[in-house]
C-alpha cells in the first residue's frame, strides 16, 4: 500500500526557490572560475609590463626604487587591513609623468581570500600610500 504525502504548496515554492538558489551560486562559482582562468595571462602581461615601465623610469628619473615603493605599498596594507596575509605582491602599472607631482604606481596584493590594489604617489620626500582598495 503506498502512502500519499501531503506537501503544502508553500513547501514546494520553498523547494524551488531553493534549488533556483542552490544553481545560480553554483554557475557563480564556476563563471568565477573560468574568468580568473582567462585572466591569468593577461595578468602576467600586465606585471611584466609594469617592470618594463618601472626600468624605463628607473632610466630617466632616479625616483623610482622598487625596494622603497613596495615598502610603502606594504605598510599601507598592513595599516588598511591588519592580520591579513598575502601571498605575492605584483607591480602592475607605472604611471611616470613629467615631474614628480603625478607620478603613480599601483600594486595588487594577491591572497587566498581576494586581492587589494594599493596606488602610491610620489612626493617631493618619497612614496607615500595614496589608497587600499
Amino acid at each position: 500500500m503506498i502512502v500519499p504525502i501531503a506537501v503544502s504548496t508553500l513547501a514546494i515554492v520553498l523547494i524551488v526557490v531553493g534549488a533556483v538558489i542552490l544553481i545560480a551560486f553554483i554557475l557563480g562559482l564556476l563563471g568565477a572560475r573560468v574568468r580568473d582562468r582567462r585572466q591569468a595571462p593577461s595578468y602576467e602581461d600586465h606585471v611584466a609590463s609594469a617592470d618594463q615601465a618601472l626600468e624605463q623610469a628607473r632610466a630617466t628619473d632616479k625616483g623610482w626604487q622598487r625596494e622603497a615603493m613596495e615598502q610603502v605599498a606594504r605598510q599601507a596594507l598592513d595599516e588598511s587591513r591588519p592580520g591579513w596575509e598575502y601571498r605575492q605582491l605584483y607591480l602592475i602599472l607605472v604611471d611616470d609623468r613629467p615631474g614628480m607631482g603625478e607620478d603613480r604606481a599601483h600594486f595588487v596584493a594577491v591572497a587566498d581570500d581576494g586581492e587589494a590594489r594599493v596606488i602610491i604617489s610620489r612626493q617631493a620626500d618619497g612614496w607615500t600610500a595614496e589608497r587600499v582598495e
